[in-house]
């Protein structure tokens, strides 16, 4: 069994998919016999205050460096101030967390035979290829999105000199890395058109926790507090940024504001947060609830509430990545209103479970018209939430999906060892 670092951006106790995902990945390496220690930053994203209280933070190296205990595991947590609005904080913040966790990296005991890094951010595979020259060892990048395609495509980095910059760095990457897992067949395709070998690649899903996200009714905890036990539900829950592309649900919202029946319900935080609840008011809209993050222990009665989910992804993106949040809503049998382009991974997984339906990417008309046939096709809506619950225990559940993550690293461990020992060989021979 292998020592395993997994450095990634984001870790439990935050709340975010990622967070989550590396968690229990972490845990279910763990249980198979690897050790497992986990470098990140403080929770920055969303703050699950009852999931503090299980995991607390301790000083280290003080507000720089954080430790704290998952289940077992060890956890450095370097500091990264909060999520806003500010890109140039982001940035020297990022920088900041590059520093930091490749000093954690050098400066902790432990001795890793594999290295695990998700994306974002693209630099992280940097660290993780520095840390593996110090510790002799190979790293797995994780390709959750694909940058800079995503920052590109969203119009977000313009500037000719820093794409390029930005896509020589990309390489150099995927050449350091000994494999890339890469989270959808479509992911797979846009990095083999960037000339990266084949052997390199490794298509892993993002996965999920069937006992934790699973079929709960309606009328529950958390429709009750939030009065939406009687009202058809169509909910949204994650990052309220511009690449969600959340105006055109409002949008939606206003086009079915006569429908007394129907209600949106918004949860999470982001850049466009403060923008869309104006949106809304400006538009006099009370079939929008807006909520704040929800702790995980609370989100699988919240997805029970809805009747209908809401993914999207911006025009053009659909080759740079698939919202994780989708195999949650799918997991716990609710049908998904993918907003998508029709040959993107995200429209073929909800094509292929018939576990809801894809409409095009920044077309409100027919959101509130798929929303609208929902309605009145409840039925129908439900059978689909089936089929989708489905789709999720055969291909996307947790053990699963860990144990491609566990094949993987241990084929690395076994050939590092070898090309180690080859190494040795030829030394005594000469």
């Amino acid at each position: 069994m292998a020592n395993v670092l997994i450095l990634s951006l984001v870790f439990r106790p935050d709340n975010v998919s990622t967070a989550q995902i590396m968690g229990d990945l972490a845990l279910d390496l763990n249980a198979r016999g690897h050790t497992v220690f986990v470098i990140t930053t403080v929770p920055h994203y969303n703050e699950d205050a009852e999931a503090l209280l299980h995991q607390p933070l301790h000083t280290y190296l003080g507000k720089l460096l954080q430790r704290s205990n998952y289940r077992g595991m060890e956890v450095l947590h370097g500091w990264m101030p909060r999520k806003g609005k500010n890109k140039l904080l982001r940035i020297v913040a990022w920088l900041g967390f590059h520093a930091i966790s490749t000093l954690g990296g050098v400066l902790t005991q432990f001795k890793p035979d594999v290295i695990l890094a998700p994306s974002p951010p693209l630099t992280i595979g940097v660290c993780a290829w520095l840390l593996g020259l110090r510790h002799n060892c190979p790293f797995i990048y994780n390709v959750q999105e694909i940058y800079p395609d995503v920052a590109v495509n969203l119009g977000m980095i313009r500037n000719s000199f820093v794409i390029k910059r930005l896509q020589t760095l990309e390489h150099f990457v995927y050449a350091k890395a000994a494999a890339l897992a890469v989270i959808s067949e479509g992911m797979a395709n846009h990095i083999r058109a960037k000339g990266i070998p084949e052997e390199k690649i490794r298509v892993i899903p993002n996965f999920v926790d069937i006992e934790d996200f699973r079929p709960l009714p309606k009328d529950n905890k958390f429709s009750r507090q939030y009065g939406l036990h009687n009202k058809f539900v169509v909910s949204y829950a994650g990052n309220m940024g511009k690449p969600q592309e959340l105006d055109k649900l409002i949008e939606a919202a206003h086009l079915l504001r006569h429908e007394f029946g129907i209600h949106f319900l918004m949860m999470g935080d982001g850049s466009e947060r403060v923008s869309l609840i104006e949106q809304a008011q400006h538009l006099q809209l009370p079939n929008i609830t807006f909520l704040p993050y929800q702790p995980y222990s609370s989100m699988a009665e919240a997805y029970a509430a809805a009747d209908a989910s809401f993914v999207s992804q911006a025009p053009g993106t659909s080759n740079d990545g698939i919202p994780s949040k989708v195999y949650r809503i799918m997991a716990c049998a609710r049908p998904v209103i993918a907003c998508t382009d029709a040959n993107s991974d995200l429209a073929r997984l909800v094509i292929k479970a018939d576990g809801g339906v894809v409409v095009d990417s920044g077309d409100a008309k027919s959101l509130s018209d798929a929303i609208w046939k929902a309605f009145v096709q409840r039925d129908v809506w439900l059978e689909k939430g089936l089929k989708a619950r489905n789709s999720i225990l055969r291909d996307y559940s947790r053990p699963t999906v860990s144990t491609l993550y566990h094949e993987l690293i241990t084929e690395l461990q076994q050939r590092d060892t070898l090309a180690s020992s080859c190494e040795r060989s030829c030394e005594l021979r000469h």
